[in-house]
């Protein structure tokens, strides 16, 4: 396979998709982006209680 013919897959299995608006129905928008906040949040605090050192 080609770089040719693979960029040319690519680039019609990106024209199909912008057809459907690229968002699923199920998924909110403001609950990933808080679920995606909480997690890094969560991160943060475990990162900061296991570095006694300073």
């Amino acid at each position: 396979m080609s770089f040719h013919s693979t960029a040319a897959q690519l680039v019609s299995l990106a024209a199909e998709g912008e057809e459907h608006g690229g968002n699923h129905e199920s998924l909110s928008p403001y609950l990933t982006g808080g679920g995606a906040l909480f997690i890094l949040l969560l991160l943060l605090w475990i990162t900061t209680r296991f570095n006694r050192d300073r």
